[in-house]
């Protein structure tokens, strides 16, 4: 649906969409007089600062005479019973959060909101921070176990819910991982707070895996070494490569040939050990290592929202479907 700014005014203000004072929500309180001083800016602002409903957002208004200071705390204070309705909204920006501690154990926490805006909350960033403080205690990847843990005086799940009514946005600890113990070296980095990897090597240092951590976020390799790549992954490029040079028209012998060279090829491709190192680019990943006493045993990379499917709003359609009780 097209419709102009001028159309959605209207319809905000006509009495299908509850602006006249027949028809008009009560919150137990007499009608204000000023039901048509609230307009769509104000809704519009108050929906943008707070995340709340636009429903949500006009009864707050009329339930405080258009003042968008007071409508805001008015919706806070009905934060905590509305969390679970804002867990149905499309949470794909947010933080990867990277702790480690004295025993080379390391974790990195994926923590999602809506906005980028509210990504860059001091209230978000220090959630994300607390909690992954708080998984480095906990052994496997258990959320429910993360989700009950303490911060604060309080679990991370109350912690969150609090934060929900605070900020107005669905906000969600979606997943974590850790690497590392006695024996092993983890380094991590994080990209714009939105790429962590976590590298884990026998020998070498934390500023050696945290370098290669830097090569794994920029390049994204498919796995660590050789060995880890499936069977399947490799009869299937095998299949392509061959039915390709087959079509050339070369003797099959040669192709098979051809072919075993390509698959070594592929692999320097898709394995981090035997990509060309980032930083210096004359050497490759297992070269770097060598030359510093390390030897790569895996990595985790985490990608903010990676999978999550996200929702573009268009106001003017939300305005209409309001104004028309909802249909």
């Amino acid at each position: 649906m097209n419709m102009s700014f001028a159309s959605v005014f209207l319809l905000l203000l006509s009495p299908a969409a509850g602006f006249m004072h027949s028809s008009a929500p009560s919150f137990g309180r007499a009608p204000t007089a000023l039901y048509a001083e609230v307009t769509v800016a104000l809704i519009k602002e108050l929906r943008e600062a707070t995340g709340a409903g636009m429903m949500d957002c006009k009864k707050a208004l009329l339930e405080t005479d258009g003042d968008i200071d007071e409508a805001t705390d008015f919706l806070r204070t009905k934060g905590l019973a509305k969390a679970d309705k804002k867990a149905s909204r499309v949470a794909a920006e947010g933080k990867i959060a990277f702790a480690s501690d004295a025993s080379s154990k390391a974790v990195m926490v994926e923590i999602n909101c809506e906005t980028d805006f509210v990504a860059r909350d001091s209230s978000f960033l220090e959630f994300t921070e607390s909690v992954a403080n708080a998984a480095l205690s906990l052994d496997g990847d258990n959320l429910d176990d993360l989700l009950a843990s303490d911060i604060g005086g309080s679990s991370v799940e109350e912690t969150r819910q609090a934060l929900v009514a605070k900020i107005g946005e669905n906000i969600q600890v979606r997943r974590f991982a850790g690497r590392g113990g006695e024996g092993s070296t983890v380094g991590g980095y994080v990209h714009m707070n939105r790429i962590g990897v976590m590298v884990e090597l026998e020998g070498g240092s934390e500023q050696v895996a945290a370098d290669v951590a830097m090569h794994v976020a920029a390049m994204n390799p498919a796995f660590a070494v050789a060995e880890e790549v499936p069977e399947e992954v490799l009869n299937r490029e095998r299949k392509v490569l061959t039915d390709q040079a087959l079509e050339s028209g070369k003797p099959k012998e040669i192709v098979d040939k051809m072919i075993e060279g390509r698959i070594r090829k592929y692999l320097q491709e898709i394995c981090l050990v035997t990509q060309t190192y980032v930083k210096t680019n004359d050497k490759t990943v297992g070269k770097y290592l060598e030359e510093n006493g390390a030897k790569m045993k895996g990595f985790t990379r985490i990608v903010v929202g990676e999978g999550i499917e996200k929702k573009e709003d268009n106001f003017a359609e939300e305005v209409a479907k309001m104004a028309s009780g909802g249909k």
